[in-house]
């Protein structure tokens, strides 16, 4: 079997493309974390409801953003491929 230098770098996009999916766990076990926390705190204190939804959104969107990158970063190796001549 003869693999070319194009080939090689075509798989290593893909590999590299499912390693960022994977990426994409960690804010999604976090946000869940964070909103079940945010229920947790609201529960216990009804007065607050108002800091804590705040709070807990402005988290969830600093979480949000890895995965996003992480999409990005997949998309170009998978469309764009930028490690091609």
């Amino acid at each position: 079997m003869n693999i070319t230098g194009q080939e090689f770098i075509f798989g290593c996009s893909a590999i590299g493309c499912g390693i960022c999916m994977i990426a994409g766990l960690g804010p999604g076990i976090g946000q869940g974390i964070a909103a079940g926390f945010g229920a947790l705190a609201v529960g216990r204190n009804p007065g607050a409801r108002g800091d804590v939804t705040s709070t807990m959104i402005l988290g969830q969107a600093v979480a949000e953003t890895t995965g996003l990158y992480s999409l990005l970063v997949a998309i170009l190796l998978m469309f764009a491929k930028p490690f091609t001549s």
